[in-house]
């Protein structure tokens, strides 16, 4: 198990630049090159629908939608359990195709089942298992099957789910596989068919798609603000009907929104791009006391007659409430939860394909602000990184102060000399760690073995399957620093982040200090989607020893605190005053 922490951490620290390729390439950086044994595939030979899917759908109503949406089920649940597909040897994208056109014209459920049973039919004889076993009894999720027993299936075609459940395909699968890095799962074969516009089966095969991979892989399906099974007849019609690249795409961002993880980053989305433009404000606005406010000048130089100065609110832009953009527009920023929705939409806010916005504040009123191109900007995301700078400094001759933002592994020598000669320690994960060094110093801060984490693994040989893995545990170097340690977060802390922050708070003498964090964690696992578009989801799930969940709700602070207007336009630095004043025995928890 200490080689899968090991692998997570190394995987973790790669998010960024996978993130990067998804959302910038409209090629496929991540398909592996094929064996020689895969060349001969019949699903790598099929080409039938290459141009375009040819299906005509009728005009929707509420049965045609029921069927719909039964069919989604039966053709993930086949995709995923039947062992001929799962050995490679049929398109499973275009065996929909296939069945499309004669399904769409059944007139009623007896003629649709007997359809369907002639197609699982026409895929061979399943033979018996002898290697599938039962679903642990003390598994955190398991599979569910109630789709097809509360379905208005015919016995036959329910007989015939279940059988093939019960011999389902065992070890390697052409769509699913454990991956090589981290131990989550890893979606295979998904061709992302990059047409400008994909058509009408190929936008329907996007959600059949993806609402299969996260009915049976999803660690964290159970924490949706909507029933997942619920989620196909609202996205049905909305996918069919979508009537333009914009609308396609949309409606794909939406639905990866509706599984609450701000894993959940969308790539491909060129018309989103478009609509959201390239120039921005030569300023930052972040939330803020319940406001958006204007926390950083990226380039003063920039800044003209606007007037605008850290600390203004912005109410309006371009004469629309912020309250009124946040309402149209949140459905369309996945995330775990409010305040990292509008951690992220505040990138946006002031982003146009216009070169000009007007924007009003509270203190200035309404003025015009030019906008740049992002590459003619001091721009960053979340946080700023100075790599000229070390990680570490003394704030005074007591006091260590880390940001992990810049840490290495060749600092630790340095920062173990720091430590013991400092009565207290601040961390500061306000950023994601460039490197899992702070890993290396643990050992120094707990005085005994001590857990801090435990996990939940999908199951490939049985979809739907997770169970917990032994809590992780801290050795000692029997070496303890008694100092107070104090971590600071806050929204921008995701990921790799909390899980450090977890690690840590399992020291002794750990304050953890701060706001809502992301509440995404786990190694991500890449989803490929029709019209070249990508998104992620988080693999595996994270929680305390003690099964404490920690998706959505992130890691909750000892300590809360968060900055505040005033702060921010005296350029005071809150919360690192905070964690300060509880080394220097000043502030009370």
């Amino acid at each position: 198990m200490k080689n899968f922490v090991i692998s997570r951490l190394l995987f973790l620290l790669l998010i960024p630049l996978f993130v990067l390729i998804a959302g910038c390439k409209t090629d496929d950086p991540f398909d592996d090159p094929l064996s020689e044994e895969e060349d001969t595939l019949s699903a790598e030979e099929d080409k039938e629908f290459d141009g375009g899917s040819t299906i005509d759908f009728p005009e929707l109503n509420q049965q045609v939608i029921a069927d719909l949406e039964l069919l989604c089920k039966i053709w993930g649940f086949l995709k995923y359990h039947h062992p001929e597909i799962g050995k490679g040897k049929y398109n499973w994208d275009y065996e929909l195709f296939r069945i499309l056109p004669d399904y769409l014209q059944v007139k009623n459920t007896e003629e649709r089942d007997r359809l369907v049973v002639a197609w699982i039919d026409k895929y061979g004889k399943i033979p018996t298992c002898t290697t599938c076993r039962e679903t642990p009894s003390d598994a955190y999720i398991k599979p569910n099957l109630l789709w097809a027993e509360n379905s208005n299936m015919s016995r036959a075609l329910k007989e015939k789910i279940m059988e093939i459940y019960q011999n389902r395909h065992q070890g390697e699968h052409y769509y699913i596989q454990k991956a090589a890095v981290g131990d989550n799962l890893e979606f295979l074969h998904e061709n992302r068919y990059p047409f400008y516009y994909p058509d009408a089966g190929f936008r329907l095969l996007a959600l059949f798609r993806y609402w299969n991979m996260i009915h049976y892989f999803y660690p964290n399906k159970y924490l949706t603000d909507k029933n997942w099974d619920f989620i196909l007849p609202e996205y049905i019609p909305l996918f069919i009907s979508a009537n333009s690249r914009l609308e396609y795409e949309l409606a794909t961002l939406q639905l990866t929104g509706e599984i609450n993880d701000t894993h959940a980053s969308f790539g491909g989305g060129t018309a989103i791009q478009q609509l959201r433009g390239s120039y921005y404000a030569p300023f930052r606005v972040w939330f803020v006391e319940g406001k958006w406010v204007v926390t950083d000048i990226y380039n003063p130089e920039l800044m003209g007659s606007s007037g605008i100065k850290i600390g203004d609110v912005i109410t309006h832009v371009n004469g629309e409430t912020v309250e009124s953009i946040i309402e149209s527009r949140k459905r369309y920023y996945p995330a775990s939860n409010e305040t990292v929705r509008l951690k992220n939409m505040s990138f946006d806010l002031l982003r146009s394909p216009q070169t000009t916005i007007q924007i009003q504040t509270e203190q200035s009123g309404q003025t015009q602000i030019q906008l740049y191109l992002r590459s003619n900007l001091n721009y960053y995301v979340n946080y700023k990184v100075n790599r000229d700078e070390k990680c570490y400094n003394q704030l005074d001759d007591s006091i260590c102060y880390v940001t992990l933002s810049s840490i290495t592994y060749e600092d630790i020598p340095d920062l173990r000399n720091a430590f013991r000669n400092s009565k207290g320690y601040i961390i500061d994960i306000r950023n994601y760690p460039n490197s899992s060094a702070m890993f290396s110093l643990l050992p120094y801060f707990v005085a005994t073995p001590s857990f801090f984490v435990k996990f939940t693994f999908g199951n490939p040989n049985n979809p739907g399957e997770f169970t917990f893995s032994s809590p992780e545990i801290i050795q000692s170097a029997g070496e303890t620093n008694q100092g107070k340690l104090i971590v600071i977060v806050n929204e921008v802390t995701q990921s790799h982040a909390e899980f450090t922050t977890m690690a840590l708070r399992a020291c002794i003498n750990t304050t953890v200090i701060g706001s809502t964090t992301s509440g995404a964690d786990g190694d991500m696992s890449l989803i490929y989607l029709p019209g070249g578009l990508s998104s992620y989801i988080s693999g595996i799930g994270i929680y305390y020893p003690d099964g404490t969940q920690t998706q959505r709700v992130g890691i909750i602070p000892d300590v809360w605190v968060e900055p505040t207007i005033e702060g921010i336009r005296e350029g005071r630095d809150e919360l690192l005053e905070k964690a300060i004043g509880l080394i220097n025995g000043l502030s009370n928890l």
